[in-house]
């Protein structure tokens, strides 16, 4: 339990420091160094050549890392006008999408009313003068949608080791977003400083919590472990209030508790075989 805290901090951490670097390199820029250096990361941790890629073993890589990619680079992007917290709360529809449409049981219907008022608190349409960006919004909700399918495909590598399949994802996801970033940023991705800060920000972000998922889930049910990582856009949101001074309503506080509340009734009354994610974005 202490390992999928300390992976839910990292990713926080990491992503509230990943913001710094908006100023620089834009999110698109910052997109690229995190998930770029990650992949670089993971490749010389775990060295996926060790292990055999069939054909279809590669082809069930490609849209997984594609979503991941399309995952991280419209998280980001939304991450550039709204706080992160609400972002992540937002993003956190996806898996719980996945685990009530896979359920069907009649109670899922309460998950997706409680959800359905988090989002319609967060939702720009005027009744908050402190109403959030609706491009930021979309591009969460877009982000959301990658971690459903994110999700769905990932359960098609689930035979793979998962250091194997993470680290390949993560380079077909690197393979996607790198162009966006460097039309974006140019030369200023290969900034000394830009770089380091980068890696650092690649190390929390990712190789760091993956390292502690894989071992949280080898200690704990599949459904102590989704109820945990509901805790995430709570956590997020707490940590940038120090990192990024992003001071939330009482509001947008409740509607965080909602989509908290909706992830973990999900999880309590979904199939066992069909839940909340298993991994952490990211």
């Amino acid at each position: 339990m202490l390992a999928v805290l300390g992976a839910i901090v990292a990713l926080g951490v990491g992503s509230s420091a990943a913001k710094q670097l908006f100023p620089v390199v834009g999110a698109q820029g910052t997109t690229a160094l995190r998930v770029g250096l990650s992949a670089l990361v993971l490749v010389l941790l775990w060295r996926p050549w060790r292990w055999p890629l069939t054909r279809a073993d590669a082809a069930a890589v490609v849209p997984y890392g594609l979503t991941l990619g399309g995952m991280n680079l419209l998280f980001y992007l939304s991450i550039r006008t709204i706080p992160l917290g609400l972002a992540t709360a937002i993003e956190f529809l996806g898996p719980m999408a996945v685990a009530v449409l896979t359920s069907r049981r009649a109670v899922d219907f309460l998950w997706v009313a409680v959800a359905a008022v988090g989002l319609g608190l967060l939702l720009p349409f005027g009744h908050d003068v402190r109403s959030l960006d609706p491009v930021g919004v979309l591009y969460a909700i877009g982000a959301a949608t990658c971690w459903g399918l994110y999700i769905f495909f990932g359960k098609r590598t689930g035979h793979l080791h998962a250091g194997h399949s993470v680290t390949l994802g993560l380079v077909v996801a690197s393979i996607l977003v790198l162009p966006f970033g460097i039309a974006h940023a140019g030369a200023a991705l290969l900034d000394s400083k830009v770089l380091l800060f980068g890696l650092g920000v690649a190390v929390v972000s990712s190789a760091i919590p993956v390292s502690l998922e894989m071992v949280a889930l080898k200690r704990l049910s599949h459904e102590t472990y989704s109820i945990m990582v509901s805790m995430e856009p709570g956590v997020l949101a707490l940590i940038a209030i120090p990192m990024l001074d992003e001071h939330l309503s009482i509001i947008q506080w409740f509607a965080i508790a909602c989509t908290m509340l909706a992830s973990v009734g999900s999880t309590l009354t979904a199939r066992r075989d069909h839940g909340l994610p298993e991994a952490l974005p990211g």
